[in-house]
């Protein structure tokens, strides 16, 4: 069913939209002097977490790791680790395998780095207000510098990037393509990033590889930037949904959560990396199933990484999981734990870290630089 201006929930004129197409909207002089003042604090301070993947002084993507013989994360995270997919292999094929699979994570980032680009360029054509369209196209700016770099990790240790898996895949293109601000944000801004920061978070605790470490960090300095965008919006609508409204976005996004945790890593969208430690990769389906029960995806949702425990408490915190599917959510998590939590995200202390260290860096850069009129070296 094709989307129109009727399927909008819009409970702040910050968050006014026009159709995608509509550039006259664009033009009206009272528009330019509508501007909200929401957004500029977060404006402001990506000044305090700029870095460029290009440059060494930032990351140095020549650093060597030996992806033949070291594993590049903590084996644990392998989709199959513990189950008689690990007990099948010898050591090599384990890192082998191990590394295959970080190959694959590291490519399905890179492809959602690209879609949250496409996604926050989007949000310019529809967002009326200048200051969300200005926020919006910063976070373009600073996804992009996301895909370069993702880019140049997967160069540097693989030669190129995997396809995306296929739930990914249709996930990006749903929210690229949508005209609708609610779903953007809600799907980008709340549901992707917050995987995001779980699996970011996940690199820099269990990575081993340091490329994948720093690249972690430093991604992180900008994703907790780009998820406060999200929470925004979150106190600025939720509480003011009627009924139909609340659970229009409440079922969405739980069909999403599903589709993602059942799918997402699952053994049968990159069944390639199997083949190529041996294995048929239905079998390797079936072993997966019978080792990740229930129980143990709730074992493994217990950690304040897991990247889907992340994107609950997101949920709960922005107000769009209720009483009403809060018990879906419960089958995995701990709901009344999460309720107890602070508001602190996963992450959140790794980045603070992350962008003292890049003050330290744009202010030795900033001295070094030279004056107006002068020459560069």
């Amino acid at each position: 069913m094709a989307e129109t201006q009727k399927d909008q929930i819009t409970k702040d004129n910050i968050y006014n939209t026009v159709e995608p197409d509509d550039f006259a909207a664009m033009i009206e002089c009272d528009r330019y002097l509508e501007r909200a003042s929401a957004f500029d604090k977060i404006i402001s301070a990506t000044h305090d977490h700029f870095w460029d993947p290009m440059d060494k002084r930032y990351i140095d993507f020549s650093t060597p790791f030996d992806i033949e013989n070291e594993y590049m994360v903590e084996p644990e995270m392998t989709v199959g680790f513990g189950t008689a997919v690990w007990d099948k292999l010898d050591e090599k094929n384990r890192i082998k395998l191990t590394n295959l699979d970080t190959h694959w994570s590291l490519s399905n980032i890179l492809h959602g780095e690209q879609g949250a680009m496409a996604l926050s360029a989007s949000l310019c054509h529809i967002l009326r207000d200048p200051g969300a369209q200005e926020y919006a196209a910063n976070q373009a700016r600073e996804e992009a510098r996301h895909v370069t770099a993702f880019i140049e990790i997967v160069r540097a240790r693989f030669g190129k990037p995997m396809a995306c898996g296929p739930v990914l895949r249709d996930t990006l293109t749903e929210l690229v393509n949508s005209k609708l601000a609610w779903k953007k944000i809600v799907g980008m801004q709340l549901l992707i990033e917050g995987l995001a920061m779980g699996a970011f978070a996940t690199f820099y605790n269990k990575g081993r590889d340091p490329l994948i470490i720093r690249l972690a960090q430093l991604a992180m300095t900008d994703e907790a930037f780009h998820h406060k965008f999200g929470k925004i919006w979150a106190d600025r609508t939720i509480p003011h949904l009627n009924e139909e409204e609340h659970n229009k976005i409440e079922d969405w996004a739980w069909q999403v959560f599903s589709n993602l945790l059942y799918n997402l890593a699952s053994p049968d969208q990159k069944k390639h990396i199997y083949e190529q430690v041996g294995l048929d990769w239905e079998w390797v389906q079936g072993a997966f199933m019978e080792g990740m029960t229930d129980e143990k995806v709730r074992e493994n949702m217990q950690q304040s990484s897991n990247i889907f425990r992340v994107l609950v408490k997101t949920l709960l915190m922005c107000g769009i999981i209720t009483k009403r599917t809060a018990g879906n959510y419960a089958a995995y998590i701990d709901m009344q734990q999460l309720h107890m939590e602070s508001d602190e995200m996963v992450g959140d202390s790794i980045a603070a870290a992350g962008i003292e260290q890049l003050r330290k860096i744009n202010s030795r850069n900033e001295a070094l630089r030279p004056l107006s009129g002068q020459a560069a070296d």
